[in-house]
């Protein structure tokens, strides 16, 4: 396992004037700028856009097909059944959809199959028992678009079906006879092809009933769950429906949230798309991967709260057991990989683990290993894997080259499934490997922040709570990453039983608080007075009444002067005001001119030669500083841009290095 790579920007912080002229905070301008929002007009949308956002549902290809179908059922009073899945997604637009036929008067039969005894998607067998049933009309919501051969089994049945999806097709048979509302086909053209599953389902129903307004009221705190667990960009529409969602969630949940809230400790009013994504979502998700799906989905259908509380209950027993299973097969699964270091794709296979929760071990293995990575659980002669990538590598299209080794497969870029047999598992094994190594990843950073930190009144008070509009953070619209570099360590303190680390760092004579979970400053290799590299979101803590900014540490490292001081000997101007905390001095310079003017000496031709020739003791900042005020002040000699080979130059008289532009820049940050 190697250290993780950093990505700090060295471009100065721009904000746009137009929207600090309207109010906006520079930290929240310059966050801004960097998302693509450069006027006024569009960050009011991005702060408080509402219904005004959301796209007319009759864009999406057959929804028109769909809306006439449905209209039929519900005029002729058909017993029609929803299809889902067993993931919070599926069960959030399962009950969606169920609660909203239910409304119209029909009868209407909420299905989601057994992760361990039917698997993933549509199949036969549940066909059969639904037409049994009395079921005329079946419709999926967050699966259906493979299931070419169910939709003819459907309609040898007498039985119709209509699909709404959200996963891709795949280059596989889509359905036929029957419509197929997914934002995903090649042949739709609806401005968001990022919908949830249960986003499609709301469209459906947004659009059987001709308005879209009562509907989010009545159910974009499912919206907001299902898209949130499914980790659906959280940009324009999808952001408007969460952001409703949230509000609804926070003032007037449904009985089963409320339940599940309150069990799990969580607060309604402090609610946001993290308490989802991490409070709600895994103990919803667990009822589906130890096989009880009904529980949740009996939840968020309830409307007694006795029963909500004891359901609630259950799921959070469901959790801990989960959680249980999971860093058992995480332990086994690191046990086997014990003393190797692999350098492609993981696989890994048993006979004995869970198969609803190898996808979590098989995320956590990807991110300690920096590789994508894929648990197999074999029952028999079949085995169902779980595939998770790293680093932007494309499990989709890896698992379709490798399609004549799998007997099945699905899923996106980042996470997938597969089926296969035992004698395929050498040859998939192979396949992979060799698709990695002619299509891997260029290395992308780990530590990827959005922006410098050198003025430490960027981190005012009022600076971070204007970050607090950026809400609710997701995919696309991440928590916005900070970075300090080169700052002093003054104090650090292991807090929680040992567990955490409290530190206490100095930024040009500015004293900021962080905190960082789950590491020990001997994990991190770091001291008291140390240097120091920092990536943190703020966040405003409050103590005993006292309310200060503090820093939520990411990610902390010894200090690396190196990508700075390539930067500026690449003569890159834009990163000069990086270095701002290295000013030099009069004494500065003449130590380095100093060195420079001795009979043929030249700046070193590589990094590391022009490194190694700045004065003892001297900052690598500080001397790279020196190189550059001193060619723009025409005391050395190079050729081009960069500084490298420079060579001290032949004038008469004083130079005058303060009343250079690099030196005035300095003194100005």
């Amino acid at each position: 396992m190697r250290e993780k790579l950093w990505k700090i920007p060295y471009e100065r912080p721009e904000a746009p004037e137009e929207l600090l002229n309207c109010g906006c905070p520079p930290l929240l301008a310059a966050i801004l700028r960097l998302r693509g929002v450069t006027k006024a007009e569009q960050a009011e949308t991005l702060f408080r856009g509402g219904l005004e956002t959301l796209h007319d549902p009759m864009l999406l290809k057959d929804m028109d097909r769909a809306v006439a179908r449905l209209h039929r059922a519900i005029a002729d009073g058909e017993t029609v059944a929803v299809y889902g899945d067993y993931d919070v997604d599926g069960i959030t637009s399962t009950c969606l959809l169920t609660k909203y036929l239910e409304g119209k008067g029909i009868r209407c039969i909420p299905y989601i199959p057994s992760r361990d005894n039917e698997g993933y998607g549509v199949n036969a067998a549940a066909i059969d028992s639904l037409r049994e049933q009395g079921v005329s009309l079946m419709i999926t919501v967050d699966c259906g678009i493979t299931a070419h051969d169910e939709v003819e089994h459907a309609r040898s049945l007498g039985m119709d079906v209509i699909i709404t999806d959200h996963h891709e097709c795949g280059g596989g048979l889509m359905p036929e006879n029957c419509p197929v509302v997914d934002p995903k086909r090649e042949d739709d053209h609806y401005p968001n092809p990022y919908l949830a599953g249960v986003g499609v389902a709301m469209k459906l129903a947004c659009a059987c009933e001709g308005e879209s307004a009562s509907l989010v009221a009545r159910f974009a705190d499912l919206i907001a769950v299902g898209t949130v667990a499914d980790v659906m960009p959280l940009v324009g529409e999808n952001r408007s429906l969460v952001r409703m969602g949230l509000e609804i969630l926070r003032e007037r949940p449904r009985i089963g949230i409320e339940a599940m809230l309150r069990e799990s400790g969580l607060e309604a009013k402090k609610l946001s798309a993290g308490s989802i994504g991490f409070g709600l979502a895994p103990r919803l998700n667990a009822a589906g991967r130890l096989g009880q799906t009904d529980i949740a989905l009996k939840l968020l259908l309830t409307e007694d709260p006795e029963t909500a509380q004891h359901l609630a209950a259950t799921l959070c027993e469901l959790n801990r057991k989960r959680q249980s299973i999971e860093t058992e097969i995480w332990q086994e699964a690191n046990s086997m990989l014990e003393g190797s270091e692999p350098d492609g794709p993981i696989v890994l296979c048993s006979d004995s683990w869970h198969q609803g929760v190898i996808g979590i071990a098989a995320s956590r293995l990807a991110e300690q290993y920096c590789l994508p990575a894929i648990m197999i659980c074999f029952h028999g002669e079949k085995g169902k894997g779980s595939c998770r990538s790293f680093g932007g590598f494309n499990l989709f299209d890896a698992l379709s080259s490798c399609a004549e080794h799998l007997t099945g497969f699905g899923g996106h870029a980042l996470a997938a499934g597969l089926n296969l047999r035992q004698d395929q598992l050498p040859g998939f094994r192979l396949a992979l490997a060799k698709y990695y190594r002619e299509h891997r990843p260029e290395p992308v950073p780990e530590v990827l922040c959005d922006l410098l930190i050198t003025d430490p009144e960027l981190l005012s008070q009022e600076n971070v709570l204007a970050l607090e509009q950026l809400e609710p953070y997701g995919s696309e619209n991440p928590r916005p990453l900070l970075a300090m570099s080169g700052v002093t360590v003054e104090s650090l303190m292991q807090v929680g039983n040992g567990r955490h680390l409290r530190m206490r760092v100095d930024l040009r004579g500015r004293s900021f608080e962080g905190i960082f979970f789950s590491h020990t400053a001997k994990d991190l290799g770091i001291r008291e007075g140390d240097s120091v590299d920092l990536a943190f979101t703020p966040q405003i803590n409050e103590y005993r009444g006292v309310r200060s900014v503090q820093l939520l540490l990411t990610a902390v490292r010894p200090h690396r002067p190196e990508e700075l001081c390539e930067a500026i000997l690449d003569g890159k101007k834009d990163s000069y005001w990086a270095a701002a905390p290295w000013l030099p001095c009069r004494a500065d310079f003449v130590r380095v001119w100093r060195r420079l003017e001795r009979p043929g000496c030249r700046v070193g031709s590589r990094l590391e030669s022009a490194l190694r020739q700045s004065p003892e003791g001297m900052a690598p900042e500080r001397y790279c500083l020196c190189l550059a005020v001193l060619r723009e002040a025409g005391l050395l000699e190079t050729e081009g841009d960069a500084l490298y080979g420079a060579k001290a130059a032949a004038v008469d008289g004083k130079a005058d290095l303060e009343a250079t532009e690099l030196m005035q820049l300095l003194h100005s940050c």
